[in-house]
């Protein structure tokens, strides 16, 4: 007996989001094409992505631990590292890749210029190519760290200054050698590049710059990976969080002890920052620590405590906005503050059934392997094995999700996409065994029907 037709879907993006959504839709015979604007796979990963969306630099590591990160269905390599490199990680990549055979479906240097929803559902996809195809269903695996934010301040600098997004090495894309730096900001980006240009062979003095104070998580407890034994999640948060706040207290001591300044929230208020450096070059008196920055005076910043320091380069580590630019329909996209449209489950956007945002998120500890977990939804969906509640259930568990996930943190656009990983997928999997019996409830239908359109 034949299959019935399934929906065929658009996948843009062939990051770790875009490739393991399109194995979970192999996984359940349903068609689907894959459009990446770059030469290969691997997205923000990719070191000297031609696409200029990879924010890798030369020396960095995954700040999770190999235990985190792997792929269920795939064990990362035996001889690996705890915190492996960026090559290994993207190895890694094309491994998975070319082990489920998704490398076929991958559609290369070719970029989704339009993504238009049709008045009776379905897309139309424009590409680089020229090419106008229609699909059924969308999912958008664009990712969420390639388009650098860089604040206003007033004055101009007349040095130099880069993202660090652009940040390769020390000696490019400028030579810092013997110059005076200052890294804005204290996320993990920061905390990297900040270590490794404070060593006193390469910068003559380097100066971090942060509004606030936040809490610099080690990498390691007791000789193992801080990741790597999680509290439970079914875990009360508040317990959760207390017994973390007084385990990082513990292990850290204070910021202050480190001349670095102290923090006015708790150690879960904010995006946690993880380094296994940084707390001994600002120990060791290699980094300088700054307020925030009151304005730019020509060769030199001027801070808000009124000092002025003479600077030879700039590092933006301040963040990335959510776009997502081949959409011309506002509600589909982040507002001015950096968030994401309201998504059930992080995933479906109420009234638009054929549309799923893969891997939007930050959650912790790992990003490598959430849209796998997404793409169970996804999957089991277009295959009539789902159902979603009605409207205002979805409405009532979006509120209640995200007081969950980011009503804890203080108000920030680094903030607005914050999660617990163990919890969503202990929630997510709850969720999947409701739907299942929804689905059956409703004779298993498709939600999203098959559509024979002309291909323009």
């Amino acid at each position: 007996m034949a299959q019935a037709a399934l929906p065929k879907v658009c996948i843009i993006g062939a990051g770790c989001s875009g490739f393991t959504t399109a194995k979970r839709l192999k996984d359940y015979g349903i068609p689907f094409d894959v459009f990446e604007a770059s030469d290969n796979i691997g997205g923000n990963w990719y070191y000297g992505n031609p696409n200029g969306k990879s924010a890798c630099y030369q020396s960095l590591h995954i700040d999770t631990s190999k235990w985190r990160l792997a792929f269920e269905d795939y064990p990362v390599p035996v001889g690996w590292p705890d915190y492996p490199h960026h090559a290994q990680l993207l190895q890694y990549f094309h491994d998975y890749v070319d082990h489920f055979g998704i490398r076929q479906h991958i559609s290369f240097n070719t970029r989704v210029e339009r993504a238009e929803r049709l008045a009776q559902g379905g897309w139309e996809i424009e590409l680089s190519t020229g090419e106008t195809r229609h699909y059924d269903a969308l999912c958008v695996a664009n990712g969420h760290h390639w388009a650098a934010r860089i604040p206003e301040y007033p004055g101009a600098f007349t040095g130099a200054q880069i993202h660090s997004h652009d940040y390769r090495s020390p000696f490019e894309p400028f030579d810092c050698v013997g110059k005076r730096v200052l890294v804005v900001g204290m996320g993990n980006s920061a905390m990297d590049v900040a270590s490794e240009l404070s060593q006193r062979p390469i910068a003559s003095r380097l100066f971090v710059s942060a509004r606030h104070g936040v809490w610099i998580f080690p990498k390691y407890l007791k000789g193992q990976p801080i990741d790597k034994n999680p509290a439970p999640a079914w875990m009360p948060k508040a317990m959760r969080q207390w017994l973390g706040a007084r385990m990082i207290k513990g292990l850290v001591g204070k910021m202050s002890d480190y001349g670095l300044p102290e923090p006015t929230i708790g150690p879960f208020e904010s995006h946690g920052t993880v380094s296994g450096e940084f707390l001994v070059r600002a120990g060791s008196g290699d980094i300088a620590m700054k307020p925030g920055i009151e304005r730019l005076d020509g060769d030199g910043v001027v801070f808000t405590d009124g000092t002025r320091e003479q600077i030879d380069v700039i590092v933006w580590a301040t963040g990335y906005d959510i776009k997502f630019p081949f959409f011309s329909d506002p509600s589909f996209a982040a507002d001015a503050d950096n968030r994401p449209p309201p998504l059930y489950k992080r995933i479906m956007k109420p009234g638009v059934p054929d549309l799923f945002y893969m891997g939007l998120a930050q959650p912790l500890p790992t990003l490598v392997n959430f849209a796998e977990q997404q793409s169970k939804l996804v999957g089991a969906y277009l295959a009539g094995q789902y159902l979603p509640p009605d409207a205002p259930e979805m409405a009532r568990v979006i509120k209640a999700d995200e007081d969950y996930y980011t009503g804890q943190y203080y108000a920030a656009r680094r903030h607005t996409i914050q999660l617990d990983f163990d919890h969503y997928v202990r929630a997510l999997k709850k969720e999947l065994a409701k739907g299942a019996k929804r689905a059956a409830a409703a004779g298993n239908h498709l939600p999203v029907q098959p559509r024979e359109l002309e291909e323009a």
